[in-house]
């Protein structure tokens, strides 16, 4: 097995909303925002090659928005997913399949390209596409709250291809897909979002979509405005980040702009942060 982790881009959200109930004070030493309080992300994916698979672990915003929608959030940097395959050697074409954290745009918008004004296709046309049941539900049919994170452009097509498959929440990582070691499902972000575990190079990596978008999240307190369900992430954060503590865990975040993975450790003031590195040094 070979692991990598794939930059997409990066993005601006506002940083009150990324941050919740801590100060400005505080969190803006962590992230430090511009002028409109906005603080810059990462969309950063991981790539697994197992046997003859290549499994694509969620694939950033994508292209297919228009430029109003686009200048919401900011977008800037280099990289796309298209470049980061290409440096290893890969093309969409090649990818087996598509395993998705969970369906808010920044997350699944690389799932499908707009191939002429009014004509959608997948962007990965050999992979399968991975969900659950309960999160895909939840997302063709959205909340208020979430409806401008679930863009029906983005979800639709994936169903509609015939690509798609669902795990079991009730079964974990389920046989036909060995490269994971177990799945986690959280429900405090959004409704059974799904945290990957894989065994590599003797070490359990776990891609902590949006339960942990970055180091600067790890004290419990601080969890995002965005989440539907606040005190149920920070009960879900607790127990992983335990669990990472007492098993040396790497955890490889999707949005942190400046660290691709850390580690994290027991303390007096509980669980923080230990050290940070990219995968590649493994």
């Amino acid at each position: 097995m070979h692991v990598h982790t794939l930059d997409t881009g990066l993005f601006k959200l506002d940083g009150g909303a990324m941050f919740g109930v801590v100060p400005k004070s505080m969190w803006q030493k962590l992230n430090p925002p511009d002028a409109n309080n906005m603080c810059t992300w990462a969309m950063r994916c991981l790539l697994i090659e197992d046997g003859g698979r290549l499994m694509l672990v969620d694939n950033g915003i994508g292209d297919k928005q228009d430029e109003k929608f686009r200048g919401h959030f900011y977008l800037h940097g280099d990289d796309t997913l298209e470049k980061s395959l290409r440096k290893l050697g890969f093309t969409s074409t090649d990818i087996t399949d598509v395993f998705l954290t969970h369906l808010h745009f920044d997350h699944c918008g690389g799932s499908v390209v707009r191939t002429a004004p009014d004509k959608l296709e997948l962007a990965f046309p050999n992979a399968t596409y991975w969900s659950n049941q309960s999160h895909w539900d939840w997302a063709v049919t959205p909340n208020p709250r979430e409806k401008a994170s679930f863009l029906k452009e983005n979800i639709l097509p994936i169903q509609e291809s015939g690509h798609l498959q669902f795990v079991s929440p009730a079964a974990g990582a389920p046989e036909t897909l060995p490269m994971f070691r177990d799945i986690l499902f959280a429900d405090g972000h959004t409704e059974k979002m799904m945290v990957p575990l894989v065994e590599y190079k003797g070490r359990t990596l776990a891609f902590m979509a949006d339960l942990l978008p970055s180091t600067a999240h790890i004290p419990l307190p601080y969890v995002m405005a965005y989440d539907v369900r606040p005190l149920q992430t920070l009960t879900e954060k607790e127990q992983v980040l335990r669990r990472a503590a007492d098993e040396n865990w790497v955890l490889v975040l999707e949005h942190d702009a400046a660290n691709e993975c850390c580690t994290v450790q027991h303390t007096e003031k509980g669980v923080r942060l230990a050290e940070t590195f990219r995968l590649a040094e493994l």
